[in-house]
């Protein structure tokens, strides 16, 4: 995780939380006075965010002293202590919500792919995000997905090409939309492309894309497509993919499996902080 964009994104969180000040707890405590306490798992899962803790308390005050008692990715039960907090209590206080909030997210999102890569059980297929992320938590999203065991996907439009049905139907063909990406982006940046039948698949093999995304295609339907393939192409699954059915794509041939419900469709994790 980029320190510098973690900075940006928690003083920015922080500052809409916070506005001009925390009244309550400014009005209940002094500014000489001092706290200790507890971040306690009310759930089962998996953990993920303690440097976002340490620098967003880092942000509200240098003096804030914290421990992490989970390496990122460790499971958690209930009741277990994630972390400690000791310090300023205003300070504390005014940012626990935010940082909370964050944390449980990612502990979430880590949990999922965690439960992902299980249910696949298959160390030849990588389990990636989507761009199907909350706007303006995308780094957050995608740091939990990589702590559970997962793989990023491309982080926007501007890091890797993937041409879709409209770019193609806009284009003319998919060949003249590869051609004009190449010449468009150069040999830096790798062109995937999204295909849904044998004739495009066809099609995306001829016009030179590095990856071919098979989209909402059946395993049995997959395991046909890569069979035409060069190996030097690397493949990837999406599209109707959710847990249920996650299993199912086990052995089917592709590098990747995408899943946007990683992201979209998460349930935080139970996180509290309680004063000792």
């Amino acid at each position: 995780m980029n320190i510098l964009h973690l900075k940006k994104k928690l003083h920015e969180f922080l500052l809409e939380d916070i506005g001009t000040e925390d009244i309550t707890t400014n009005a209940v405590f002094s500014s000489d006075d001092n706290t200790r306490g507890q971040i306690i798992a009310k759930g089962e899962g998996y953990f993920s965010g303690g440097m976002v803790l340490k620098e967003g308390l880092a942000q509200l005050d240098q003096n804030i002293e914290v421990t992490i008692y989970k390496e990122e990715g460790e499971s958690m039960a209930h009741g277990d202590v994630v972390a400690s907090i000791q310090g300023p209590t205003r300070m504390v206080l005014s940012g626990e919500r935010v940082l909370l909030n964050l944390l449980q997210r990612m502990s979430g999102i880590t949990s999922m792919t965690k439960r992902a890569v299980t249910i696949l059980n298959d160390a030849s297929i990588g389990i990636c995000d989507t761009r199907k992320t909350m706007p303006g938590l995308r780094m957050f999203d995608k740091y939990a997905v990589r702590c559970g065991g997962g793989v990023n996907h491309r982080f926007g439009l501007y890091d890797a090409v993937m041409i879709k049905d409209n770019h193609i139907a806009a284009a003319g063909s998919m060949t003249k939309a590869v051609e004009k990406v190449k010449r468009y982006a150069g040999h830096m940046v790798k062109i995937e492309v999204e295909t849904t039948n044998v004739e495009e698949v066809k099609d995306a093999v001829s016009a030179g894309a590095d990856v071919i995304m098979f989209d909402n295609c059946a395993p049995e339907q997959i395991k046909e497509y890569t069979s035409l393939i060069p190996s030097a192409i690397q493949k990837e699954a999406s599209g109707g993919i959710i847990l249920d059915n996650l299993a199912d794509y086990r052995n089917c041939g592709v590098d990747y499996i995408s899943l946007g419900c990683l992201t979209h469709s998460v349930t935080a994790s139970d996180l509290s902080f309680l004063i000792k």
